[in-house]
């Protein structure tokens, strides 16, 4: 999902639920640095130690970071040789995507204790609608605690939670005490709350819009909260009604226990820098095979063809191409996805990252969970 596409049209921050609806109790629980945290789990001699799941050669990526390497500046999606310049201690594991899809399955048993209201949001992180819960537990704050202490027993894993009456306030609770905390925003605070942070801090604004904030003003939830919903949706379109509700505290968003996949794509960072066209080419083929053999087997036919291109300098660009017709080859998708790399050449500089992705789905697809194929780090 793009960094401003962060609402469905059929689901806005700002719709007023019935009037007879009880307040809504919401827990966002994130597990702390969990690949890493994993990785040092089963490898004592990693403990306390600056650890970063990922490729330790020259074009390896960050998938994550130990909160030890976070001392350093070491965070996610950076640079492999980056992230050993800022820390030369920092040692690097091969991830073990079998084992974190394990592990989150456990964890999302014990979710399942509680409420069958559960929406994933990745491998590490759900929010969890506890207003009529499994237990009958009164206090979701009390609630947070017990799934925290029973992911610590069962995993020997820490997790931190928010706990909050909507989906927003809650995700943006659950940073506030991290590693092993958890925050609560009750609805007289939540208003005063989020006209204290930063805009560049909110879920769903990414650097590019929080960039673009700042120059027209925007820094704080304050000064968000004084803009008119006309003058948000001019600047940020549809993106503007949800950013003009969360700077009132508002968001009506259900926990939605069945996520539609919006996208299935993948992407690949290369040793050498890729130059030329054929090159190219050849180097794309192997991603869009995993990519369709995902989409196939998940039933997911899209009309939509995304490619992602970064180049030596890290500028990175998109194109796209919507079809009339669903994607249902592979030569469709790769013929597609040809048109849209060829125009990128000529171009002086060389090609450090290609990926692609579909989307556009018929409505028919078969639900699945939200996965980037991760085919190199």
């Amino acid at each position: 999902m793009s960094e401003d596409s962060v609402t469905c049209a059929s689901e806005r921050p700002g719709e007023n639920p019935p009037a007879n609806e009880r307040i809504r109790k919401i827990v966002h629980v994130d597990m702390d640095a969990f690949f890493a945290s994993v990785e040092q789990r089963d490898d004592p001699s990693l403990r306390g130690k600056p650890v970063a799941v990922g490729g330790a050669r020259q074009r390896g990526v960050v998938a994550a970071a130990s909160y030890e390497a976070r001392v350093f500046g070491v965070r996610s999606a950076m640079p492999s040789v980056t992230a050993a310049r800022k820390c030369p201690e920092l040692l690097f594991v091969k991830p073990r995507f079998d084992v974190y899809k394990a592990v989150s399955a456990q964890i999302h048993e014990i979710f399942a204790e509680y409420t069958p209201l559960i929406e994933p949001l990745s491998l590490d992180e759900a929010y969890l609608d506890v207003t009529e819960n499994l237990k009958g537990i009164a206090i979701a704050s009390e609630i947070a605690e017990e799934i925290r202490a029973k992911i610590l027993t069962e995993t020997g894993l820490t997790a931190s939670a928010g706990i909050s009456y909507n989906k927003f306030l809650a995700k943006m609770a659950s940073g506030h005490n991290k590693p092993n905390g958890q925050f609560v925003i009750p609805p007289a605070k939540g208003q005063a709350f989020v006209r204290t942070l930063p805009t560049a801090k909110f879920h769903g604004v990414g650097p590019a819009t929080a960039s673009k904030m700042k120059g027209l003003g925007i820094e704080t939830g304050a000064d968000l909260e004084a803009q008119s919903l006309e003058f948000l949706q001019q600047h940020f379109r549809s993106a503007g009604e949800y950013y003009y509700w969360i700077a009132r505290g508002i968001d009506n968003r259900r926990v939605n226990p069945d996520r539609v996949r919006k996208s299935v794509g993948g992407e690949n960072t290369f040793f050498e820098d890729v130059h030329g066209p054929a090159a190219a080419l050849e180097k794309l083929s192997p991603i869009i095979d995993k990519v369709w053999r995902h989409a196939e087997h998940k039933g997911l036919y899209g009309r939509t063809l995304t490619l992602k291109v970064k180049f030596s300098d890290f500028e990175i660009i998109t194109r796209s191409r919507t079809a009339q017709a669903l994607f249902t080859t592979r030569e469709a998708v790769g013929l597609t996805a040809q048109a849209l790399l060829l125009p990128v050449f000529p171009t002086s500089k060389g090609i450090r990252l290609l990926g692609i992705s579909i989307s556009g789905f018929d409505p028919t697809s078969r639900p699945a969970e939200e996965e980037q194929l991760a085919l190199a780090l």
